[in-house]
């Protein structure tokens, strides 16, 4: 199925690793021009590279997500190098552990800034340029973390909540402007973050059996599950959608 995305400019936070980076290369193998956003500049580059070098269009920015004015920057930037963005996709993300008892101030700042302070920046400054189109979509990237209580990580799920919220304010907020904004709720996703959290666990492999015993369909998701969820509620065969979120989760949230 065509889904529509030839030349059409996608920014995709995150992009340089997990279920970023896969989104970056489906976006490109379907004809997108993908701007990869990400505060790794040398994986970044190198996962752009890899995208010219198999025909796609891509250009890495090294943006911090957390300073505004970072943002606006690289939001130019993208404009004038590749052209006014059709798509955005707020999928960098950052994760700690801590319970309500153990969580630090550091915590909860750092998660803040990355998980929601650049989810916001990046789509004020997206929407600026896309509602000058009268058109656009925002896929924002949250968890099942931010629909359900998970225990040891009171912060991260609440930034995830957070990203849900936004999704639907601004669903509504951006309307008027023919901007759809959803949001992809994953389950745990064999990424290269989730798999340096297991090193931590003093037994990896128990702890991965858990995770995915935990789950209807009893085992982890992969980036490129994700990233297909992501590319449907992007193309307009998914145009009639705006403030929806979509579990894709092995079945944690229907138990």
């Amino acid at each position: 199925m065509d889904l529509g995305f030839k030349d059409k400019v996608a920014v995709v936070t995150g992009g340089a690793s997990g279920i970023g980076e896969v989104t970056c290369r489906l976006f490109a193998q379907e004809g997108a021009k993908v701007a990869l956003f990400d505060i790794n500049d040398v994986q970044g580059e190198k996962v752009a590279r890899e995208i010219r070098e198999t025909g796609g269009e891509c250009e890495a920015i090294k943006v911090n997500l957390t300073l505004e004015e970072d943002v606006k920057k690289a939001i130019n930037i993208v404009e004038e190098k590749v052209g006014t963005p059709s798509i955005l996709v707020n999928s960098a993300g950052l994760y700690r552990k801590g319970d309500i008892l153990s969580f630090t101030k550091d915590d909860l700042e750092k998660l803040v800034e990355v998980n929601i302070h650049g989810v916001l920046f990046c789509s004020k400054y997206v929407a600026e340029k896309m509602k000058n189109k009268n058109y656009g979509v925002i896929v924002n990237v949250a968890s099942e973390a931010g629909i359900v209580g998970i225990a040891n990580q009171v912060v991260y799920n609440l930034t995830k909540s957070a990203v849900i919220s936004i999704t639907k304010s601004c669903a509504i907020d951006l309307a008027p402007y023919g901007i759809r904004v959803n949001c992809v709720c994953p389950g745990t996703t064999f990424t290269p973050l989730v798999a340096e959290s297991l090193k931590k666990e003093i037994d990896p492999e128990k702890a991965k059996k858990a995770l995915e015993e935990s789950r209807p369909l009893k085992r982890l998701g992969k980036p490129e599950e994700i990233a297909s969820a992501i590319l449907f509620l992007a193309s307009d065969a998914a145009g009639y959608a705006t403030g929806a979120v979509l579990s894709v989760d092995g079945g944690y949230t229907a138990w």
